[in-house]
């Protein structure tokens, strides 16, 4: 069988929307906002040379979400599945319920492997009753060898690995249409706004019930200007937004379009660095990412997401014996945010002088408000201050360090107040002891903002 992946390529790739950020909005940028033109921060992601940031920083573009944030998104790749056994193919290989799905809504889940371990996440959308687009994350699109950031790796396509489970007989045709397509997110606030002015309400509809909003994880299909478009609401940062999947021939004035019209609103457009701030801030448990909270040799059991992801009612699929084997076993790993005041990604978490657990993000935000800071008990100036900021991340523990209610749910607040867990950051010596001052900070049960993402857009349309 030939493969769907792309080769490994000798250079890290370019998006289609590359050249218009570099050539277009930093000169555009620059004169809105009378600065002077500096080179953007770039940085391979996924095997694509990707912006960290533009003319802006990291702290203003990650600001940004509370009004309205535009993200190049087009690393992604989407992969379609069609045929008539196309359900059975993506039941048999992914944890969540494919066959139950409606026409017309997204879903996130997970790839495993045999082991339980996560290969990728992902959205999964149902085109039709034999079609389904499948959106996954930078390189996992590519089959084969290559060096990355000075490392030999070796990498099979999410694609590859799913028609590795095909059976000889099934009609199912997989084709990589990533270059049909860019796509561009657009979330905040004012995400409402930009869409409805530039494509109009009706694609922002309910497509069974059109005098309500689109519901949350749905998605609409729509032609504008004589061009078919996708547009998915799945809360990319858990709060209100879109993703646009922009025909590839107009995308380049679409993304201008798209700019012009967030930085009227007073948003801008976002980098890597942005986005790293706007997922770990994303409500109560921040948002997971492959590579950092998923892992390939870790299993996702107690992840924020995990029942969202997989439903271990089916009866069977890739990866379920071997989570089964991790539950019964009495999996006591739990996925948390922390705030703190500083960076601690990769320090050790201590709780009364005993290691609990490392963390895996961490990146300093300008949206924690100074209440939260200020419960840190840092001496640090930048922290207490108004306007000042501390580091978000998440981390995994050894245990869950919540109590849990009668329905199993993590106890997050009492009598009005967030539960909040004073914590300290340690890098260990060669002999696994910590060293060095520690890192102040606590597991944070109210996170960092709250989720807007699911509620209803009437507190936006009209803004």
């Amino acid at each position: 069988m030939s493969k769907i992946g792309f080769d490994f390529p000798a250079q890290p790739r370019k998006t289609i929307l590359s050249d218009v950020e570099e050539q277009w909005y930093m000169p555009f940028l620059a004169k809105k906002l009378n600065r002077k033109m500096t080179s953007m921060k770039r940085s391979n992601f996924g095997q694509y040379d990707m912006a960290v940031n533009y003319l802006t920083s990291v702290m203003e573009e990650a600001k940004a979400v509370e009004k309205v944030a535009v993200y190049n998104i087009d690393h992604m790749a989407q992969i379609r599945f069609t045929g008539k056994d196309s359900v059975a193919l993506l039941d048999r290989t992914l944890p969540a319920n494919v066959a139950s799905m409606k026409i017309g809504q997204c879903k996130y889940t997970l790839l495993l492997n045999e082991e339980g371990g996560v290969q990728d996440d992902l959205i999964i959308m149902r085109i039709s009753e034999e079609e389904f687009i499948l959106v996954i994350n930078a390189g996992h699109d590519l089959t084969g060898t290559g060096m990355d950031h000075g490392h030999e790796v070796e990498l099979i396509s999410d694609a590859d690995r799913i028609l590795k489970y095909k059976k000889e007989d099934e009609d199912v045709l997989v084709e990589d249409i990533s270059d049909d397509f860019a796509k561009i997110d657009v979330q905040g606030p004012y995400s409402y706004r930009l869409i409805s002015e530039l494509f109009g309400k009706k694609v922002l509809k309910n497509r069974n019930k059109p005098e309500k909003n689109m519901g949350f994880f749905t998605f609409n299909e729509f032609d504008y200007e004589g061009e078919h478009y996708i547009i998915s609401r799945t809360g990319y940062t858990n709060r209100w937004g879109w993703e646009l999947y922009v025909p590839a021939k107009v995308a380049v004035d679409q993304y201008k379009r798209i700019i012009e019209k967030a930085v009227d609103l007073g948003g801008l457009l976002v980098g890597l660095g942005g986005r790293d701030e706007n997922r770990l801030s994303a409500g109560n448990v921040g948002l997971p990412l492959m590579g950092n909270e998923y892992k390939p040799t870790w299993t996702p059991v107690n992840a924020p997401l995990f029942n969202a992801a997989v439903d271990l009612n089916k009866p069977d699929f890739l990866g379920k014996e071997a989570l089964l084997k991790v539950i019964d076993g009495g999996y006591t790993r739990e996925m948390v945010i922390v705030i703190s005041e500083g960076i601690v990604v990769d320090r050790h978490v201590y709780l009364d002088g005993k290691k609990i657990g490392i963390c895996t993000s961490s990146i300093n935000s300008p949206n924690v408000s100074q209440e939260k800071r200020q419960f840190i008990g840092s001496k640090r100036g930048s922290v207490n201050e108004e306007g000042g900021t501390a580091a978000i991340g998440i981390c995994w523990l050894d245990f869950n360090p919540f109590e849990k209610d009668e329905k199993g749910n993590n106890i997050i607040e009492k009598d009005g107040k967030a539960i909040r867990i004073p914590v300290e950051f340690f890098k260990l010596d060669k002999d696994g002891n910590p060293k060095g001052k520690p890192v102040l900070g606590y597991i944070s049960g109210d996170g960092v903002t709250p989720a807007t993402s699911a509620k209803p857009l009437k507190k936006i349309e009209n803004l």
